[in-house]
């Protein structure tokens, strides 16, 4: 009997050092043509999410409105949908899309599109510049299974740089998560790692798929299908150097995207699989 009552102890320990969500708010279902949405990023002046679809999907990003309708859609032509996984802006609203989508880790095109913000008004914009880049600690591809690090779900960007949270697909999957700086700027670069850290073991609850920083950079949050990780109290960009908060959303499905609106609040896209998801929602820290 000792064994269900010390795994019993051990679930009630684990959940005091994690923070229980509020309601997760719907606010609305995303256009019927959006079945496969991967990063959203948002501009408060006009109450407007700008999001895209990854791989096997147009080479285009969708606005939308505060009722989920779809207002534009802006192909980008000098640039190739290969696996599109999120999307970001800087402060002056120019945009940023991340086509680092690296399931199997062999991927020798890893590369970021710079979108300035006059583009967005056109149906067809052109990206300004590309960004490609590796990962110097791979040297395999793909490397082992039991060290597949090298796929990415979610950045944005901060004061220059690209923050990049790795997608652990390794065998054995404990929960870490590296973290990947690169300049905003374009031609070849070499990623520089500043960090790692963990979340749980449990892929399923705890695998990374988007990230995103608060408008007052004092707060990075980071999505999985039913929880979000934020990271505070850090200096510079050492994020994870910051306290570490667990938060459940009580609400589990094939979460893909996530925003700030304002400093204390997220909005959360989710994929659409059998009839579940395709929303977006509100969710308050």
């Amino acid at each position: 009997m000792k064994k269900p009552f010390l795994l019993a102890l051990s679930i009630v320990l684990l959940a005091c050092q994690q923070q229980s969500g509020s309601d997760l708010k719907e606010l609305y279902s995303l256009p019927k043509k959006l079945k496969e949405v991967s990063g959203i990023t948002y501009f408060p002046e006009t109450n407007t999410i700008y999001t895209l679809e990854d791989s096997g999907n147009k080479n285009a990003v969708y606005a939308i409105n505060s009722k989920g309708k779809l207002e534009k859609t802006i192909t980008i032509s000098n640039a190739t949908n290969v696996d599109w996984e999120d999307i970001t802006k800087d402060k002056k609203g120019n945009i940023y899309i991340g086509d680092f989508g690296n399931n199997d880790n062999e991927r020798r095109d890893l590369c970021i599109y710079k979108v300035a913000k006059n583009q967005l008004n056109q149906e067809n914009a052109k990206a300004e510049y590309k960004i490609s880049f590796s990962y110097p600690e791979q040297t395999e591809f793909p490397p082992k299974k039991k060290e597949m690090f090298y796929d990415v779900e979610g950045f944005f960007e901060k004061d220059g740089y690209f923050y990049l949270f790795t997608k652990n697909r390794s065998k054995g999957f404990d929960g870490t998560a590296f973290i990947y700086k690169i300049k905003n700027a374009s031609g070849n670069q070499k990623a520089v790692k500043i960090g790692e850290f963990k979340t749980c073991n449990n892929y399923n609850h705890c695998v990374l798929t988007s990230a995103t920083i608060s408008p007052d950079g004092r707060k990075v949050a980071l999505l999985s299908h039913d929880k979000v990780v934020v990271f505070k109290g850090f200096k510079g960009d050492l994020f994870h150097k910051g306290t570490q908060t667990e938060i459940s959303l009580d609400h589990f499905s094939q979460k893909e995207a996530v925003v700030f609106k304002d400093n204390n609040t997220l909005l959360i896209s989710d994929e659409k699989t059998n009839k579940i998801g395709g929303k977006v929602y509100e969710f308050k820290l």
